[in-house]
C-alpha cells in the first residue's frame, strides 16, 4: 500500500493518534518532552542526570513491552569510564622567537586531557605540522614520511587531504571527494598522534571542514570522557585540541608559515612534516579525573523462530549536561533533537513491534551513553555485545531526526555504503517518497554517530540523521528543509537551545521512524543478510564472519 505525506497524516489524524502500525507523532513529541526537560539536567553520562534517565528508559522499554537485554539478566550494561575536567584557567601557551602566546581555554583553544594524571605538565614540546596526518597505505598515501613525533607535538589540519583538492592535485580520487573518509575524523587524527609517540596533537579548526563552528568544537568546556583503559598513555596523547582557525594561523605566520600555502602543499603526495621554527607549545594544569560507572539501556523482543539471529536499532541518551550559561541565562543543555527524539523513534518501534506478530529473529533496542564523548557506549557494547554481532543482521540509528514537517523525501547518511540502501527506497516508494543522498558529506556523519561501532565491526548499518542536508518539505521544499538545519546546526547543536518546544512538527520525523521500522520487519522476518557494496571498507571485516550466517 502506498501511503503519501499527505495521506499519513491523514491517517495519523483520522486515527486519533497512533494505530498498531503507524508511528505516533504525538508520542514522539511526549517522549522528546519528557527527556529534554529539566530534570533530566542535560543527561550527562555519570552526572546528576543520569539516574533519572535511565530510569525512565527502563519504564519506557517495560511499558513497550520489551525484554530485559542487559548484563546479569538486567536492563543495563555497565561501562567503566573516565572523566577528566580541565580547568577553564588552564595555563597554556605557544612560544615563538623566544615571545610566548598565551592561549585561554575555549577561545583560542579547546582542550582535553583523556589520561588519569594529576597534573598535565608539557614544557616546550617542538611543534610539528604534519598536514592532514593521514597513513594510508591501501590509498597511496603518508603524511609523516616517518618523522619522529616522539614527545613532540603534531599539528593537523582537519578533513582529507582531498576536502579542497582542485582538478589534477594528487589526492584527487584517493578519498571520497566532499563525502569524507574515517581519515577526516578529527578522532583518527588524534589516535594516530598517539600511536607515533606524540604528547598533544592539535586540529586547526575550519568550519567547513569540521562541518560545525568553533562554539560546536569548544562545547566540551574542558570535560572529557573514554573508556577505561589498561595502558591510557598508549592509546591517548597526553592533550588533544581544536585550535581555532584565526590562531593556527597566528601560529604559523609567527613561524614564518603561511596556513594557505601549507594547505596547498599538504595536497601533493610528496608532501613532508614541516618542524616550526623556534616554536613549541606548554602546558602546566592540575587535571581532576575520576572513574565513573555509566549505563548502556538494553532491550530486546526474542524472536520466535531464531532468536540468536537479530536486528537492532539505537540511539544514544546521553546529551552535554549543565554548562556555562547562554545569553539568555540557561545552563542545562538539553539535548531534545540530539538525541532524544531518536530514542523516542525506538521506544515508537518497539511498540509497533509489539502490536503485531512476535518477528521470527530477535531485535534488539540499544539506548547507548556517552556518545558525545566519543561512541563510547556503543565501543563498549561492541567489545560486549549482548547478542552475537556476527548474526546481528541490521543496525538502524536515528540521532538528529527532523522537526520541520512533512517532507517528500528521506535524506541518507553515508549514501553508496550497503544492501539496506534498497530497503530504505522500497519503503519511502511506499510513502511516495524517494532518497537524497547526505548533501553534506564532508561533514563526515557516517563516521559520527554509534552506528559506526557497529560497522567497523561488520554489521551492515543505516543512518538516518537530520544534519546532512535538508529535506524536500511539503511546505516550502528544499529551501525549507535547507534553513532548517542551517538554523539548528548554527544556533542549538550541543546548545542549551536544544530544547522542545511546541512549535516542532514531528509528522517528518514519524515518517522516518516509520519507514525504519518497515524496514527492520522485513529483515526480522526473513532469512536474508544484507552486505555491503563491493568497494566499503567494511565488506570484508563482514566477511571473516560469514561462516556464523550459513
Amino acid at each position: 500500500m502506498r501511503l503519501s505525506a499527505l495521506a499519513f497524516a491523514a491517517a495519523i489524524a483520522v486515527s486519533g493518534g497512533a494505530s498498531a502500525q503507524t508511528v505516533d507523532p504525538a508520542r514522539l513529541s511526549e517522549i522528546t518532552k519528557a527527556l529534554s526537560s529539566d530534570p533530566f539536567m542535560g543527561r550527562a553520562p555519570g552526572g546528576p542526570g543520569e539516574k533519572p534517565t535511565i530510569d525512565y528508559l527502563i519504564a519506557q522499554f517495560k511499558a513497550a513491552g520489551m525484554e530485559p537485554a542487559g548484563e546479569n539478566g538486567g536492563w543495563t550494561q555497565r561501562v567503566a569510564l573516565l572523566h577528566t575536567f580541565a580547568p577553564k584557567d588552564a595555563a597554556m601557551s605557544f612560544s615563538v622567537g623566544g615571545q610566548a602566546v598565551p592561549l585561554r581555554q575555549g577561545e583560542e583553544i579547546s582542550v582535553l586531557s583523556l589520561r588519569p594524571v594529576d597534573k598535565v605538565a608539557i614544557a616546550k614540546a617542538s611543534l610539528v605540522f604534519v598536514g592532514y596526518g593521514v597513513s594510508a597505505p591501501e590509498r597511496g598515501w603518508d603524511d609523516y614520511k616517518g618523522v619522529d613525533l616522539k614527545g613532540k607535538v603534531a599539528v593537523f589540519l582537519i578533513n582529507d587531504p582531498d576536502f579542497e583538492a582542485k582538478a589534477g592535485e594528487d589526492p584527487v580520487g584517493k578519498f571520497g571527494g566532499q563525502a569524507a573518509t574515517y581519515y577526516a575524523r578529527w578522532t583518527y587524527k588524534h589516535e594516530e598522534a598517539a600511536r607515533r609517540g606524540a604528547i598533544a596533537s592539535i586540529i586547526i579548526h575550519e568550519t567547513p571542514g569540521a562541518g560545525y563552528g568553533w562554539t560546536t568544537a569548544a562545547a566540551s568546556n574542558g570535560e572529557g570522557f573514554d573508556v577505561v583503559r589498561t595502558d591510557p598513555a598508549k592509546d591517548k596523547v597526553l592533550v588533544q585540541a581544536w585550535l581555532s582557525r584565526e590562531t593556527g594561523a597566528d601560529l604559523l605566520k609567527r613561524s614564518g608559515q603561511d596556513l594557505e600555502a601549507l594547505k596547498v602543499a599538504a595536497r601533493r603526495k610528496d608532501f613532508r612534516p614541516v618542524e616550526l621554527k623556534d616554536a613549541s607549545f606548554s602546558a602546566d594544569y592540575a587535571l581532576k579525573h575520576e572513574q565513573v560507572d555509566s549505563q548502556n539501556v538494553l532491550g530486546k523482543i526474542t524472536g520466535a523462530k531464531r532468536p540468536n539471529e537479530s536486528i537492532m536499532y539505537a540511539g544514544h541518551w546521553d546529551a552535554y549536561g549543565i554548562g556555562p550559561a547562554s545569553a539568555d541565562g540557561k545552563t542545562i543543555r538539553p539535548g531534545a533533537l540530539d538525541d532524544a527524539i531518536g530514542l523516542a523513534g525506538m521506544i515508537e518501534i518497539a511498540r509497533l513491534f509489539k502490536a503485531g506478530p512476535t518477528p521470527d529473529r530477535s531485535v534488539m533496542f540499544a539506548a547507548w551513553t556517552a556518545e558525545e564523548r566519543g561512541l563510547l557506549g556503543s565501543e563498549y557494547y561492541g567489545e560486549h555485545p549482548t547478542l552475537p554481532l556476527e548474526t546481528t543482521a541490521a543496525n538502524y540509528t536515528m540521532d538528529v531526526l527532523q522537526t520541520a514537517g512533512l517532507a517528500k523525501d528521506v535524506v541518507l547518511i553515508g549514501y553508496g555504503q550497503n544492501e539496506l540502501e534498497a530497503d530504505l527506497a522500497k519503503a519511502a516508494a511506499k510513502q511516495d517518497r524517494v532518497v537524497t543522498p547526505d548533501a553534506k558529506p564532508e561533514r563526515a556523519l557516517f563516521y559520527r554517530a554509534d552506528h559506526f561501532s557497529l560497522a567497523r565491526r561488520g554489521v551492515p548499518v543505516l543512518l538516518l540523521m537530520g544534519l546532512g542536508g535538508g529535506h524536500d518539505l511539503v511546505e516550502g521544499g528544499r529551501a525549507a528543509g535547507d534553513a532548517w538545519v542551517a538554523d539548528y546546526t548554527a544556533k542549538c547543536y550541543h546548545q542549551t537551545c536544544d530544547a522542545w518546544s511546541p512549535s516542532m512538527d514531528f509528522r517528518g520525523a514519524a515518517q522516518d521512524v516509520q519507514l525504519l521500522f518497515e524496514m527492520g520487519k522485513d529483515v526480522a522476518n526473513s532469512n536474508r543478510w544484507p552486505d555491503w557494496n563491493e568497494g566499503s571498507e567494511f565488506k570484508p571485516i563482514r566477511a571473516q564472519s560469514a561462516a556464523a550466517r550459513k
